[in-house]
């Protein structure tokens, strides 16, 4: 199918993706970390106390995603998505309104869940569960929202930040959120299927049975593959949080730092375009024991990075992982799972991923504290890289046989 009739044919599925994967950066890390300094000035935080308090509101967020996200395979998309958008609009207001410190952890807890957590859970579960044959494809198109978050949200509010009162910009978050609602109710008048839980077209995974959640974790190849789950969320996650910090090590302003952000999102988004592509005709066995192997070399140069030109080296390589991050992991699970039960596999995974993305700000602001350089740990993160990548493979390398082994 050409990529212009396929636009056509499914273009309000794909539009509400993409517009749950754009709001969703209300509550991801490159977001909230743009109010670090702010946060912490208004609240007299150190980097572990802000660190510790962003930990704590995400772990609390992965542990209610391990059962609501299993509410995609119950309920239908419009309904959900709909359900999660009021609630991030909360989470915004309470972001804007809260000067009680004591309550940060329940705002984090709010944005993580509503929209790094439920938000892009929705979307992607959505498109692995609506495609089979072009799942890398509609993966990769409505996950564009992710890369146009990153890369307008950052350089917007940043320079808004110059004028107004950064609580005025939470509000701003929430009315876009808002608008959002009713755009979302109309792209999704009716579902891909008659019903969401429809049984019919669905993909079958190792041992050509559809895994339960029980079963997969109690699968070996699922333990294989958590240290590659939780490391972009855990360490990309620490890289964002950490930005003010890190333009400050680096001895660049902080507007100058964000400003590389859409080099970093184009290369996103063509890792993302190129690797949906690969996946639908290599498979994603092939690909993914691989797709983190850039991430070592990202930290390696931002750990020694001194000019503009190597700061941007590091991005591209970054960027390379992020795109490839956003559809193949998605549709690892979808292969070798199955997709009846995709949404509670999926949400599980989700959990792990959320977890990491609230140690990777803890640890990190912590080992600032105690005198390790970000410079140093990001060489640390680097090796983490490395061994994830080698998990991947062996896992991979032992469970693509029971992709065609008879039930």
């Amino acid at each position: 199918m050409r990529l212009v009739a396929f636009l056509r044919e499914n273009a309000n599925w794909l539009g509400a993706g993409m517009l749950l994967t754009f709001l969703s950066s209300f509550g991801q890390t490159f977001f909230i970390s743009i109010f670090a300094g702010e946060i912490r000035t208004e609240f007299n935080l150190s980097h572990g106390e802000w660190g510790g308090i962003y930990t704590l509101g995400t772990s609390l967020s992965a542990l209610i995603m391990i059962w609501a996200g299993g509410l995609t395979d119950h309920f239908r998309a419009r309904a959900l998505g709909a359900a999660v958008l009021v609630m991030l609009v909360l989470a915004c207001l309470f972001m804007a309104l809260n000067h009680a410190v004591w309550l940060l952890p329940l705002v984090i807890l709010a944005l993580r869940f509503t929209g790094q957590g439920m938000a892009s859970h929705i979307a992607v579960v959505a498109m692995a569960r609506w495609f089979i044959a072009t799942r890398g494809k509609a993966l990769s198109i409505a996950t564009l929202g992710f890369a146009l978050g990153e890369a307008l949200l950052p350089l917007i509010f940043v320079s808004l930040m110059l004028i107004y009162d950064w609580r005025l910009l939470w509000g701003l978050a929430a009315l876009i959120v808002g608008i959002g609602f009713p755009v979302l109710l109309m792209l999704l008048r009716r579902e891909r299927t008659p019903q969401s839980l429809a049984t019919t077209d669905q993909a079958l995974g190792m041992s050509a049975r559809h895994w339960t959640r029980n079963q997969a974790v109690g699968h070996w190849l699922f333990w294989f593959m958590v240290p590659a789950i939780l490391g972009p969320s855990a360490f990309n996650t620490a890289f964002f949080f950490h930005q003010v910090h890190f333009a400050e090590i680096k001895q660049m302003t902080h507007v100058a730092l964000v400003a590389m952000f859409p080099f970093y999102t184009l290369v996103s988004i063509g890792a993302m375009m190129l690797s949906g592509w690969a996946l639908d005709r290599l498979g994603t066995a092939r690909l993914i024991p691989y797709f983190q192997l850039p991430m070592v070399v990202a930290f390696i140069i931002f750990a020694y990075a001194s000019g503009t030109a190597t700061m941007v080296l590091g991005f591209f390589f970054l960027g390379l992982t992020t795109g490839a991050n956003t559809t193949l992991p998605t549709a690892f699970w979808a292969e070798f799972y199955g997709t009846r039960f995709i949404g509670s596999i999926k949400a599980l995974a989700a959990a792990v991923m959320v977890f990491g993305s609230a140690i990777g700000p803890g640890m990190t602001g912590v080992a600032i504290d105690l005198g390790l350089g970000i410079e140093t740990q990001y060489l640390i993160v680097a090796a983490y890289f490395i061994f994830a990548s080698a998990m991947v493979f062996i896992g991979v390398r032992r469970a693509s046989p029971l992709l065609s082994a008879p039930a």
